[in-house]
């Protein structure tokens, strides 16, 4: 025969959480490593961490400190908060917040925490079940913890910040540079993106920019708007028609690209000196950019001006 689970109420098991519960948790704390993958022992009740008592603090195999915070009911801010404070407080490795309904928007929070942290971050919920006439057992379920992928996510977030930040200053310097020599990019504020780019005067036409982790470029780019690719085209073929004209006039080859299929034409000139990384090189690589750029617009702006 084969009993039924049932669900007991939490209060029904344990009436209060800290008399009741932490310290129930305290002398069982090994049923936390049946679902955990990480070991603990020697669990301590209320802990001081400032001004308050953390429900429980315990280590790892390693000796590292392990804060647990109960909660009897549904998940709130107030607690997130104190895992938080009693993490940093103890300088723990790992936090582990027990309670009866998790909040999805705190799922996520603790998931975040994972992704951005070199702490551990578990949510567990916990339940009482019977089957027939046993006593009540607890039944944990790990709703969110410490993964190597969420581990993973955190340093591809953390290397795209650190990149948005080193393009935005590298794009603050010329730009700063740029407003000595031409009024072309005066108005155009520095981004986290590997471009910036001003209007051409024409609708669709722009003096843009572009710089990658070991190159940059300077390019007229022809982008008339979606389902008018045809027209991007016919704009480009007509700078096409005077390449000799306007290269003599730039002062060397450029690089044509008129990308058939594609709703953008460019007309650049690359270089192979450096890019937003080699942050080093940063004043010759944007004095370079910024000269190439007045060349290119001294070439094309007849031209422009003949658009209808």
């Amino acid at each position: 025969m084969i009993g039924k689970i049932e669900r007991v109420a939490l209060r029904e098991v344990w009436k209060h959480e800290a008399h009741d519960f932490t310290r129930w948790l305290e002398d069982n704390i090994d049923v936390l490593n049946d679902v955990l993958d990480i070991t603990l022992s020697n669990a301590e009740r209320e802990q001081s961490a400032g001004s308050f008592n953390v429900d429980l603090v315990a280590e790892d195999l390693s000796g590292n400190t392990v804060i647990i915070e109960n909660q009897l009911e549904k998940s709130n801010h107030d607690h997130l908060g104190k895992v938080i404070t009693y993490l940093s407080s103890f300088d723990a490795k790992a936090a582990i917040w027990i309670v009866a309904k998790p909040r999805p928007e705190h799922v996520k929070a603790i998931s975040w925490l994972n992704e951005a942290s070199s702490a551990s971050f578990y949510l567990l919920k916990v339940e009482a079940v019977i089957i027939g006439d046993s006593p009540p057992a607890p039944l944990f379920t790990v709703i969110v913890g410490p993964s190597q992928e969420s581990r993973e996510i955190g340093e591809t977030k953390k290397e795209f910040a650190e990149r948005h930040e080193l393009r935005q200053r590298f794009w603050e310097g010329l730009l700063a540079n740029a407003k000595l020599k031409t009024s072309l990019h005066t108005g155009v504020s520095a981004g986290p993106n590997n471009w910036v780019g001003t209007s051409a005067g024409k609708s669709g036409l722009s003096f843009t920019y572009v710089a990658r982790k070991h190159n940059a470029n300077v390019e007229l780019y022809i982008d008339l708007g979606k389902d008018s690719e045809e027209q991007s085209t016919e704009v480009f073929d007509g700078f096409l028609r005077s390449k000799d004209e306007i290269e003599a006039v730039f002062g060397g080859p450029l690089v044509w690209q008129r990308l058939d299929g594609r709703r953008a034409c460019r007309i650049r000139k690359d270089f192979e000196i450096g890019g937003f990384v080699d942050e080093e090189k940063w004043p010759d690589i944007h004095n370079t950019l910024i000269e190439a750029m007045i060349r290119l617009e001294k070439a094309l702006r007849p031209h422009i001006a003949k658009i209808k």
